[in-house]
């Protein structure tokens, strides 16, 4: 299997004097994160001048320290060749757009047929990155984009980036009913008090924040377009159903299915006939990990929400707007 190496040098400003090794490997290596480096010190992989030592011992400013390691396989799952529609890749890192019904990670019940096992197919290496380079997830029937890292040193700047919300995802949703305006949900997440399978908005729950903006109206439904501030499990689903406009088709968070009054025959077949949630991941955009240029990546709509989505227009025509 092709492992990454690494073997990389610097020198220890004056001004760092007196400062622990792990802090200083921090300040210099700023490409590894902390919590790797002090492995890497504890394993004699991080030298100062040759020699090993203590992630707490003292520099005194102006040594050498020489970084020589290869990464260790961090993904247990195996290679499976499952089809990528990949939308940007370089050397650093790949964008992906996940179909609906693609498992993101292997877990309890599921061991395989996941994106993670699509992409040690697609590149060894990626057995070295934690969850094979995955960056951010996507819920199984939530299509969209998808950003992977391919190097150890382009997962710590993206992790870096999507922990300080600086990774702008934009998400479209088809939700029930019709929207006069775009707004922001701002109601904290946490695990729902009886079902641990489930999210809910919690007075002790942890911050989540959601724009939402009309796309287009409908006769009993609302195309938007959502932004996610922060980053909660299935944040977006439960913020609309806060809201009394679930999204159509979730089978968590959506109730029982709601027919217009006066719905032809082929809206009730489209409404009945999508079993997943109507939301999708259009637009990934994010500082490049290496020359930090912004790259900014669309997914195109998959063909069943253009599908439910075209019923909803020709609907609302038929009936002359909303009701």
């Amino acid at each position: 299997m092709t492992q990454e190496s690494i073997a990389v040098e610097a020198h220890v400003p004056s001004e760092m004097g007196g400062m622990r090794l792990d802090q200083v490997a921090a300040q210099v290596f700023t490409d590894y994160s902390r919590s790797k480096l002090k492995g890497w010190i504890e394993a004699g992989a991080l030298k100062v001048n040759g020699a090993a030592m203590r992630p707490r011992d003292l520099l005194i400013g102006g040594e050498t320290l020489s970084l020589e390691t290869q990464l260790e396989t961090m993904s247990r799952a195996s290679a499976q060749p499952i089809a990528l529609d990949i939308l940007f890749e370089d050397r650093h890192v790949l964008v992906v757009n996940k179909p609906p019904g693609l498992i993101v990670h292997p877990g309890a019940g599921v061991p395989d047929g996941t994106l993670e096992n699509a992409l040690l197919h697609h590149a060894e290496s990626q057995a070295a990155l934690p969850r094979a380079g995955i960056i951010h997830r996507l819920d199984k029937d939530t299509s969209g984009a998808l950003v992977v890292a391919k190097t150890l040193k382009a997962h710590t700047a993206l992790v870096a980036e999507l922990q300080a919300r600086e990774m702008h995802r934009q998400y479209e949703a088809v939700v029930h009913g019709a929207l006069i305006s775009g707004s922001t949900v701002d109601a904290p997440l946490g695990r729902h008090p009886s079902d641990r399978l489930r999210q809910a908005v919690v007075e002790d729950g942890r911050e989540a924040i959601t724009h939402y903006r009309v796309l287009e109206r409908f006769r009993a439904h609302t195309h938007l377009r959502c932004q996610l501030e922060t980053g909660r499990t299935h944040q977006i689903r439960v913020h609309m159903a806060y809201i009394r406009h679930p999204i159509v088709g979730d089978p968590v968070y959506g109730g029982a299915l709601k027919l217009p009054k006066g719905a032809s025959e082929e809206l009730i077949l489209a409404l009945r006939g999508f079993r997943r949630q109507a939301l999708h991941a259009e637009l990934l955009e994010f500082s490049h990990p290496v020359s930090k240029k912004q790259v900014s990546v669309q997914a195109p709509r998959p063909q069943d929400l253009n599908r439910l989505i075209d019923v909803l227009r020709q609907e609302s025509r038929e009936h002359g707007g909303r009701d």
